[in-house]
């Protein structure tokens, strides 16, 4: 879990200490870390950081070195191998455990890359960070990378130094580079609820955790995430998107007719886990949740069945033909009260309607 960047200012140091203290006295089975860039003012908060604490932490210790960050900074490779040496090695003898982060490394020169992971595995960091983040990079990049800074460490003698992989989601691809990284070897994705970051965003974790667990990696207890999502937005005044994956409202609603029916006639073989799988890659049961039927202008008469019959209602035959036809005229999916009032209402005399 990232704390912050204790560099940031007064504010933002204390801020750092006080989550690590309270993660500590709750018992929380989280391993904490800070970031730092490569100047001295970070690594003084860094060690500020370490004194209050009373313990070391781990500290993602990042620097810039893409073509286009050299450019404007007028960095060069040789600089940039200096930087990271004295960087990594003030922040291990102040007793951070130090992942280096190789800021903008998708866009990076291969043997740039290269030099400054070995410098920073040299000089005493215990990990080691690829960092897409303008969101560069496509699933094949993902792997490419991860399987060439694998092979280039153990072959330099890091067979023991972990792999990172952050990820931005500029061009809607964080999710997919997160799993390709893993995928490919990286033993660590970083993720944030609902994908909030910089810009577009990074990977989001709630997807992070369901595809490690339908992928067969992991078994996270998926149930808690819908709770988890809707917290997150609360905080930082949001709306989870109703068309959100797994954890927005309509992720497991259908008003498909098709669908409907399908689900329904699993149901009616009591055939709970093949309902939940028969339109749904992820099964609803793992949030707490069921497949839901809604009555809308793409719907059939299963669709009217599941719903009266989901709340305890007789399916009547002049009742099932007044919904479907009020759905199929309408340009939107029906609401429940909607629905309650067309099921409610008396036939017209004469009519059987």
């Amino acid at each position: 879990m990232d704390l912050g960047l204790p560099g940031a200012g007064d504010r933002a140091l204390a801020d750092v200490v006080a989550l690590a203290r309270a993660l500590s006295h709750d018992h929380l089975p989280l391993h904490t870390n800070c970031a730092a860039r490569t100047a001295d003012a970070d690594l003084d908060a860094v060690s500020e950081v370490i004194q209050q604490l009373g313990a070391p932490i781990e500290v993602m210790l990042f620097l810039a070195c893409s073509p286009i960050r050299c450019e404007i900074q007028g960095w060069t490779q040789a600089e940039l191998i200096e930087r990271t040496r004295r960087a990594v090695g003030r922040a291990v003898c102040s007793g951070a455990e130090v992942t280096f982060v190789a800021e903008d490394a998708t866009r990076a020169r291969p043997e740039v890359l290269d030099a400054l992971f070995l410098a920073a595995v040299a000089a005493g960091a215990a990990r080691v960070c690829v960092a897409d983040t303008a969101g560069a990079a496509t699933p094949d990049g993902a792997g490419a990378v991860i399987r060439a800074v694998r092979t280039m460490l153990d072959d330099g003698g890091g067979a023991a130094i972990g792999i990172d992989w952050h990820g931005h989601d500029d061009r809607g691809l964080a999710v997919a580079n997160a799993l390709a990284a893993a995928a490919a070897g990286a033993d660590r994705v970083h993720g944030t609820a609902l994908g909030i970051g910089e810009r577009a965003g990074n990977a989001a974790m709630e997807l992070l955790l369901v595809n490690s667990r339908m992928l067969g990696w992991a078994g996270p207890d998926c149930s808690c995430l819908t709770a988890y999502a809707a917290h997150a937005a609360g905080m930082f005044g949001l709306a989870v998107p109703p068309g959100s994956p797994v954890v927005g409202r309509d992720a497991f609603r259908t008003s498909t007719g098709v669908h409907a029916s399908a689900i329904l006639k699993a149901r009616s073989r009591n055939e709970t886990a093949l309902a939940d799988l028969v339109y749904s890659a992820v099964p609803a049961s793992w949030f707490g949740r069921g497949q839901e039927i809604d009555i809308g202008p793409m719907s059939g008469s299963a669709n009217v069945r599941a719903w009266l019959g989901e709340r305890g209602r007789a399916v009547e035959p002049d009742v099932a033909s007044r919904m479907l036809a009020a759905a199929k005229d309408a340009d939107r999916i029906l609401t429940d009260e909607e629905l309650e009032e067309l099921a409610d209402s008396p036939a017209r005399p004469g009519t059987g309607e």
